[in-house]
């Protein structure tokens, strides 16, 4: 154990860091123990040759998030010619954040990265800034409210050894006893069985079916619903599990309990417009793109033949290009969309699909509370993750005083609310997860400022049967294509899902450039 200067603390892991120390975990090996690993490094070599040099293709790709300066960056290594055109004066789309009046950052979303998200991992590698990365013990820990242990806020582990999947994840549930009883454990195995058994065709089949529906098809408790699902749920998508579709938990399941490190997290160690957006901006330029901001669509004008003629920026500036590239969230889409492609049943379906309302909350105290060194599952009513950035996060490192990171979700029923009332409710959450240092009534650790971030429209609404609502990156327009979360690939609503979502858009504009040389082939003989 640690010992603090503070005798009244017991630090009993690592996780809970005595003043001025850190542990900083290495990288895992994850080309040696993920497939998927595999695949996505073989997915980012296909643009060092996939490419005929015979046609390279002027594209306009509108907006700078994730799978925006995704879809640059694979279309400029395979050596098209890329500009990129974000709305706002900041990069990251829904990993933006931004500066206060005093200097401090706060965020868009508490990102947290895994070691399941095998094409971001990659992508950090390429830019060779892996070292950004602050990868934390191999744990899951969630939140007890209102308990106590040893004077502190209980916390409730699952922790991974070091063995292989699936024997460390199997460890990990069977070894906590806070949460689930035995018998509970067994049922729940029981019910995730067909999973096992089936495959990824079991999985695709129960996007059609809430995690509600499923868990009393599969004869699982509802006390396994309060503990793991709830939580889980609104960590992957902000809402409950009445509506969230089942395929989504199993998809993250299938990754946790088969890859040795999937379940493993890491912070950034900044701000991720810098840390991490600037340095794939930098790649692009320096493969002869370009990213723009404060360069706003406000229309797309057409050809006779439906396929886009230029884009109209607000200004009135046009911007004419080979290829075009959509990358903005479904709900600034379904708007973007021209009445001549509305009716196309690719772009119809889009209208079953919305973004999910989040708010981001940030709270600086006046002390340092004793938190751990790790994301945590809140299991509260009212938020879902949080996190003490002022330990986990390097750029924010803080000893005498704490930043608390809470997501506020589900945020339906109070996105429309003032920022003070959603402090005054999450305070009221916080008093039972920090018991002895935190009151609403600020008698305790004073609450020194707060900033608050809501997003009307976050990612896709994962909801029971939008699954074949989404489009795939090609679309029946010749010269257009779709990234983003939403579109068709395997990682959902995430950040994973948003770098690999342009890494499939890039492969699907290359192969269109080399059928473009077939075409003109054909037609010279």
């Amino acid at each position: 154990q640690l010992k603090s200067s503070n005798s009244k603390i017991k630090y009993g892991f690592i996780d809970y860091p005595p003043p001025g120390e850190r542990r900083n975990y290495p990288k895992p090996d994850f080309e040696k123990t993920s497939i998927n690993q595999i695949e996505a490094k073989d997915l980012s070599n296909y643009f060092n040759y996939g490419l005929t040099k015979k046609k390279t293709l002027n594209v306009a790709i509108i907006g700078a998030g994730l799978s925006g300066l995704s879809t640059a960056k694979y279309l400029s290594d395979a050596g098209h010619k890329v500009t990129v055109y974000e709305g706002r004066d900041v990069l990251g789309g829904k990993v933006a954040a931004f500066k206060d009046e005093d200097g401090d950052w706060y965020e868009t979303g508490l990102h947290i990265f895994f070691g399941a998200y095998p094409n971001m991992n990659q992508l950090f590698k390429e830019l060779d800034i892996e070292d950004r990365l602050q990868w934390k013990s191999h744990s899951m820990i969630f939140a007890m409210p209102g308990q106590v242990e040893n004077g502190y806020q209980k916390f409730s582990r699952f922790d991974f050894p070091a063995l292989p999947a699936p024997f460390n994840g199997l460890y990990a549930i069977l070894s906590n006893n806070d949460m689930l009883t035995f018998e509970e454990k067994i049922k729940f195995g029981i019910g995730l069985l067909p999973a096992i058994l089936f495959g990824q065709k079991y999985v695709d089949a129960q996007d059609n079916v809430t995690v509600s529906q499923w868990m009393k098809t599969q004869g699982v408790p509802d006390r396994i619903n309060d503990e793991i699902f709830i939580p889980m749920a609104k960590a992957l998508n902000f809402i409950d599990p009445d509506k969230l579709s089942m395929s989504v938990v199993l998809i993250a399941l299938n990754r946790f309990l088969q890859e040795t490190h999937g379940s493993k997290m890491a912070f950034l160690d900044g701000n991720p417009p810098e840390r991490l957006c600037e340095p794939i901006v930098e790649h692009i330029k320096f493969r002869g793109g370009d990213v723009l901001l404060n360069k706003r669509l406000q229309k797309i004008q057409l050809l006779d033949d439906k396929s886009i003629d230029y884009l109209e920026l607000t200004g009135g500036e046009k911007v004419k290009a080979d290829v075009y590239v959509s990358t903005v969230p479904v709900d600034i889409l379904k708007l973007l969309i021209p009445d001549e492609w509305k009716e196309i049943p690719m772009f119809n379906a889009l209208q079953g699909l919305q973004g999910v309302p989040v708010i981001n909350v940030h709270l600086w105290f006046d002390r340092k509370l004793l938190t751990v060194d790790h994301l945590l599952f809140s299991r509260s009513s009212l938020l879902s993750v949080y996190a003490d950035m002022s330990t986990t996060c390097k750029e924010y490192y803080d000893d005498n005083k704490s930043m608390l990171e809470l997501v506020f979700a589900p945020a339906k029923e109070w996105i429309g609310k003032s920022d003070e009332e959603i402090v005054q409710a999450t305070m009221l959450e916080l008093e039972k997860l920090f018991p002895t240092e935190i009151s609403s009534d600020n008698t305790k650790a004073k609450l020194l400022k707060y900033k608050i971030v809501k997003t009307a429209r976050s990612v896709y609404e994962s909801v029971a049967g939008t699954g074949a609502m989404r489009p795939s990156q090609k679309t029946p327009i010749r010269n257009f294509f779709l990234a983003g979360d939403f579109t068709i690939q395997k990682y959902l609503a995430s950040m994973e899902g948003a770098v690999l979502s342009g890494k499939l858009c890039a492969k699907e504009i290359n192969e269109y450039a080399k059928q473009l040389v077939k075409d003109n082939a054909k037609v010279s003989n």
